[in-house]
């Protein structure tokens, strides 16, 4: 299991400081020995597209990548053309996570249709798909889309895509078009039980190679005493599944209830024993959410600190 970090919102920094912030992540990242950084698509923050091309004009090495960026918000030849500029700055090491997101910012923060996502996301993967193929003309004909144009951006070829493949069909459609699902609020269970057989079978069905199985993970360095309210302070950041139905979904397959019970939190040995579930249920690669703790930010500054420099520490174990 490779070991990536997953950046979040930094909003005690002003746009300055995150700009410099992000690249610093990234190289300190590289520079620490994690095999990837993921940046998340939030809802009004910073473009995750953007991001990643400034940090590969400042890397070398790590993989980047998105988690994820919502198909309805862009043409698929529009995401094509920014993915490929992107991947031509990070010279052939950026990997796109897309996804049809939820229906609380498709709908009821942009006004956009939701419906039939899976039947839009197999239908945008097939112009993606062509896109990404190299240089030419794309010529794709759905009930979705029509399109007809020609696309020379760069003959860095190809470039992996992910989908957040969360239900069944998703899963195939992943698993027939794509490199791999990138996943969040999924536990062992859910992963290694429903996940992996589902998307697995479809690309062996298809073809293609066994896929990759990115799974977002939040986590904490703490003392034991700490753990309860580790996983709260996880839950008040990063979303309850309530909001989302597709979470409380894929929740239903596994044994946790929320994001926090997703968590690898505690003292070093119970942070690698967590991480072992994950690796032995099926993950190729870990995007690590560093969760961190505290009353200021110095306090959590710290806390990042500490969990960061343990996790480099498991990079070549796992």
């Amino acid at each position: 299991m490779r070991i990536g970090l997953m950046i979040g919102s930094d909003r005690d920094r002003q746009y300055r400081e995150r700009v410099r912030g992000f690249i610093a992540d990234a190289q300190n990242a590289e520079e620490a020995g994690f095999a990837s950084m993921w940046m998340p698509q939030i809802p009004g923050y910073f473009d995750a597209l953007t991001v990643v091309t400034l940090m590969g004009q400042a890397t070398r090495r790590i993989e980047l990548g998105t988690a994820v960026v919502p198909v309805q918000t862009r043409h698929p030849v529009v995401m094509a053309q920014q993915v490929l500029s992107t991947q031509a700055v990070c010279e052939g090491r950026f990997t796109l996570g897309i996804g049809p997101s939820h229906h609380w910012i498709i709908e009821d923060q942009l006004g956009l249709s939701y419906e039939r996502p899976a039947h839009l996301v197999r239908n945008y993967l097939q112009v993606l798909n062509a896109a990404f193929a190299g240089p030419g003309r794309i010529d794709v004909d759905n009930d979705t889309y029509r399109v007809h144009s020609p696309l020379d951006v760069t003959d860095l070829v190809p470039t992996p895509t992910l989908i957040a493949a969360l239900a069944p069909v998703m899963l195939r459609i992943s698993g027939e078009q794509t490199s791999g699902t990138i996943l969040w609020m999924a536990d062992e269970r859910a992963i290694g039980d429903y996940v992996v057989p589902r998307i697995t079978k479809a690309a062996t069905d298809a073809g293609r190679p066994a896929p990759r199985i990115v799974a977002g993970v939040p986590v904490a360095l703490c003392p034991a005493g700490e753990v309860d309210a580790a996983r709260s302070a996880a839950n008040e950041v990063l979303g309850h599944a309530d909001y989302s139905p597709n979470y409380k979904r894929l929740l239903d397959h596994g044994d946790a209830r929320d994001v926090g019970d997703v968590m690898a939190v505690g003292d070093e040995s119970a942070i690698v024993e967590r991480l072992r579930g994950f690796r032995d249920a099926g993950v190729t690669d870990l995007a690590a959410r560093v969760v961190a703790l505290g009353a200021d930010r110095a306090e959590r500054v710290e806390s990042q600190r500490r969990t960061q420099a343990f996790l480099a520490t498991l990079c070549s174990q796992m």
